[in-house]
This record gives structure tokens, sequence and C-alpha cells, in this order.
């Protein structure tokens, strides 16, 4: 039962707060400044309720940026390193807003403002992602009782309304190339590109793997009896240092995955290895071999960067207006999956999706010829009742 005792003209009270994890001892906890006894009284009843529920957050001056250290520290046991950058980056943005605010003091609204500020400065998706993060922190403060609530739950994300003009162009951005277009690169990768460059390109738009899935390739994970490919790591190098390279598992459980290769990519890849030897055995002083597939003259893996610079060299000499990068082949794959009529789930399998949704959420295009097939299949079912309409 809490203490009710009047101190100078106020009146204050003295609960029972449990005890001290670290000594053992009872602790208490009081509260002055009260008008009336019955004011005390009242305080101290909700006090002890909350405190009964497993409802009471103790008073504490920890602020976001601490928070967040320690919340990174936790986070970093199980995450990989790719995420935990990206985590690092996105709050970033969060801690200068809040970075020396008590946690406690974070309200919805501040928090709400702070989005709408980051929405007119950058992307939807990346502020999706800020805030994906930011309530990954305050869930986990949630978690340890140093929160009543969580102030991220139930914030309206803004989404950029499209104009006229944004309509108009998305065709031009598509991001994925249809079939004609992927001959068209694929050729000129043939005829103009440089070294490695025509199977590079061929595995992405043959395969859908991930750009730091098939720069992570090593000759171990092809089996060419099978024709198969196996992805079990990806490639990791936020500095596009040659040498500061990581390789980490893949993106997901579902991205662990063995896939079947078309018999061009089995040619392509063992010209290529071929053509490897007498790179390996002309550099064999310094030729750090690792067994990659996509490797330097000096045996080190590609960066993505430098794979990116080979694409929009060779699409300058196209006559693509796409705004497309590697990621596009992955799309691109996906697209002619759907149009060769691929049942989603083995199209799930083979971009490895832990979730089909992921599947039909964002590789759910359909390209040109679909859509005319759509098209002329609805024609012809309804010719009877079109030819009767017209005449």
């Amino acid at each position: 039962m809490a203490y009710i005792y009047k101190r100078g003209k106020k009146w204050a009270y003295r609960a029972y707060a449990g005890k001290d994890p670290v000594t053992g001892k009872d602790k208490q906890v009081s509260k002055s400044g009260f008008l009336t006894k019955k004011d005390a009284q009242l305080a101290a009843a909700l006090f002890e309720r909350q405190f009964n529920d497993g409802e009471y957050i103790q008073p504490s001056k920890l602020v976001f940026a601490d928070l967040c250290s320690d919340w990174e520290r936790h986070y970093s046991q199980d995450a990989k390193e790719s995420s935990l950058r990206a985590r690092r980056i996105a709050l970033k943005h969060i801690i200068n807003e809040f970075g020396q605010t008590p946690i406690q003091k974070i309200t919805k609204k501040s928090y709400q403002d702070v989005i709408d500020r980051l929405s007119t400065q950058f992307s939807t998706n990346y502020v999706s992602s800020i805030h994906t993060s930011a309530n990954m922190v305050f869930e986990y403060a949630h978690s340890l009782n140093l929160i009543k609530e969580i102030p991220t739950k139930g914030i309206k994300l803004p989404k950029k309304k499209k104009t006229v003009s944004d309509l108009e162009n998305d065709s031009i951005n598509e991001k994925f190339l249809e079939k004609e277009e992927l001959e068209e690169f694929l050729t000129v990768a043939k005829n103009e590109g440089l070294e490695g460059d025509l199977l590079a390109f061929t595995m992405l738009a043959y395969t859908g793997l991930r750009i730091g899935e098939m720069v992570a390739l090593k000759w171990s994970d092809i089996d060419f009896n099978e024709h198969t490919l196996r992805v079990i790591k990806t490639y990791y190098n936020p500095t596009n240092n040659k040498l500061k390279y990581t390789l980490l598992t893949p993106k997901t459980e579902g991205s662990i995955r063995t896939i079947t290769i078309d018999p061009l990519l089995v040619d392509l890849l063992q010209l290529h290895k071929h053509e490897q030897n007498k790179v390996k055995e002309d550099n064999k002083p310094f030729y750090n071999d690792n067994d990659f597939i996509f490797a330097t003259n000096e045996g080190y893996p590609k960066t993505i960067k430098h794979l990116s610079i080979r694409m929009q060299r060779l699409l300058k000499k196209t006559s693509i207006q796409k705004q497309v990068t590697p990621h596009s082949f992955r799309h691109t794959h996906t697209s002619l999956l759907i149009e060769a009529n691929v049942h989603i789930k083995e199209i799930q399998e083979r971009l490895g999706h832990s979730d089909i949704n992921t599947t039909m959420d964002i590789y759910a295009h359909m390209t040109k010829n679909i859509k005319k097939e759509a098209s002329t299949k609805f024609g012809n079912l309804m010719k009877d009742l079109s030819k009767n309409l017209i005449d």
C-alpha cells in the first residue's frame, strides 16, 4: 500500500516498486507536487495498478542515440554485415533529429513530423527503409520495458503522387528488357563487348541471379554434367576495393538454391574456363587463384561497380532507351519466365524468394507480348458479341 504524505504545502506518495536486480534490496518510487491528498492517492493507485499489471515503465533519461548503439550491438549478433550497414545508414537520419532526445519523450506526432519532412528529401522506398529501421529500434526498447508505447506504430508513410508526366514516361522507365531488346543487347555484348561481358550478362539474363550472387560464383558451384548452378553465397564490397570484399551467406534461406542452366550458358562457361586457364598461366606469379568464375587478371572477383560500368558502355551502343541496371536482368528473366507460362511457384524457387508474395508483388510484370496476347484472347472470346454490336 502506498504511503501518502505531505511535503511542504503539497502532497506526495511513496510506493513499493519491486526488488533491485543487482542489490536484491526493495525499491521504492516516490512522486510529489500534488495539490491535494486525493490527487496523490489517485496517482499512487494508478502506479500500483500499472506496476502489478506489468505496465509500469521506469523513468529513464536514455537518449535515442545511445539506444541505437545498444540496439546495434544486439542486432549485429545475427545480422549480416551488409544488413547492419544499411540499417546504420538509414538510422543516421533519425539520429540527426532525435539523437539527444530521451526516448520516453519521443511522441508519435514528433516522429510523424520527421517522416513527413524526410519524404520531401528522399524517395518513397528510402523513407520506408528509414522507418523500418527506426521501428526495429523502438520495438527493441519496448521489449525491454524502456518505453510504454512504440511511437513508430500507426505512422503513415507519405506516397509520392504521380504526375501526368510520370505516367507518360512509365513505359520508358520500365525496369526490364523485352525479348527483342535483350537479343540486341547480348548481340552487342558478343560483337563489341570486352573480356567476360557476354558471359556475365547472359548469366544474369538466363538465370535471374542477383549480381552479388553471380560475382560470388566459383567453379565449384557449377556442375557441367548435370547443367546446374549452385547459389550458396553472395559478394559484399561497399567500398568497391577489389581486395576488400567479403563473401556472405545469401539474402534469405530461400536464396540458397540449385538451378538448371541453359546449354548456351554451359558452352559459354566452358569457353570462359579455357580462356581463364590461359590467363592463370600467363599471370602465374601474381595470380590469386580462389576459384572465382568472374575474376580479374589477378584472380580477384570483379566488383559490381566494374560490371555496371561495362553494362552502361554496351547500352550506349544499342537503341535501348530504358533506365536499366544489372538488376534489370533479374526482372527481365522473370518477365520471360512468365511469358513462357512457367508457374509462379517455380519462378519463386528459381529466383530464391522465401515468400511467394515477394515474387508476385515485385515481379508480376507483364511483357508487351503477354499484354497483346491477353487482348487477342479477349477479342477472340468476344468475337461474336463484337460482330453483333457492329452489324
